[in-house]
């Protein structure tokens, strides 16, 4: 039975790549391509009004370095950010000690968990003004 319909699958010119699911299409590319401009573009300006060199933004570990710079954060808290699970509460610490640094609260804060390419922006190309560091907490 099986070659039955294997031999028919094939004279109908079917082939196995004709099942397979193809990857992601154009316009996906073009969205992520889209939110990776703007987060880069968010942390670049923010990075900049916090009187850090905006390139930062594109360096890999060292963007974290001046996150933590501009939030008063030890920089031995790179080591947290290697910890699974650790740096999502580091993280978390650290984008409300980042809003709090721009005069901004728990809104922002929330905005930079779950939107922060949006929120980056926002603080980059908003009105928002570096103060300092946030305070210990």
């Amino acid at each position: 039975m099986w070659q039955i319909l294997s031999s028919l699958a094939l004279q109908e010119g079917f082939t196995q790549m004709d099942y397979q699911m193809e990857g992601p299409g154009a316009v996906f590319w073009i969205v992520i391509l889209g939110v990776v401009v703007l987060t880069v573009a968010g942390m670049w300006k923010t990075f900049a009004k916090a009187g850090k060199p905006g390139w930062a933004a594109i360096v890999p570990i060292y963007n974290i370095i001046v996150m933590l710079e501009i939030t008063g954060k030890p920089i031995w808290w790179i080591i947290l950010f290697l910890i699974p699970l650790v740096s999502i509460i580091v993280t978390f610490i650290v984008y409300h000690a980042l809003s709090k640094s721009f005069g901004r609260g728990i809104g922002t804060t929330l905005g930079l968990i779950f939107l922060s390419p949006i929120f980056f922006a926002i603080l980059g190309f908003g009105d928002a003004q570096y103060q300092r560091p946030a305070p210990a907490m």
